[in-house]
């Protein structure tokens, strides 16, 4: 069974509230500015049991893999260490960030779309990234 996410990229449309979350992060304002700028492009993909999930931009690109389920180390695209777990409900990709500010990112597949929600604290941003 292939999922709709499978073969596909997504290209950033809109951002609501992701220069607060990143403010909340403590990320510093040259970096919110340039993460405020660009337009990434997100895509899965699976190999065996390893997921990869890449995110390039004009600014950084950046690739986690991991299997479901398992704890793994990430330095996110500003730069923080954390330990990451990741797990898939139907075509949403939970991942939850464990480290000095624990945050939880859902990513959810849609035929022609991913919505990517990030929490932390009371602080939460959506970003609307549409199939190219």
């Amino acid at each position: 069974m292939t999922s709709c996410w499978e073969g596909k990229k997504y290209k950033l449309e809109k951002s609501e509230n992701f220069d607060e979350y990143m403010k909340e992060l403590g990320v510093g304002m040259v970096l919110r500015k340039m993460g405020n700028s660009v337009s990434p492009t997100v895509e899965l993909k699976l190999d065996g049991e390893k997921y990869s999930l890449i995110t390039s931009s004009t600014f950084k690109n950046s690739t986690i893999t991991f299997k479901l389920g398992e704890e793994f180390d990430e330095e996110t695209l500003d730069g923080r260490k954390v330990k990451s777990i990741c797990t898939m409900d139907g075509n949403t990709l939970i991942q939850e960030q464990k480290g000095d500010k624990p945050s939880k990112i859902i990513r959810e597949f849609k035929e022609n779309e991913l919505i990517t929600t990030l929490t932390l604290g009371d602080i939460k941003s959506v970003r609307v990234y549409k199939a190219v």
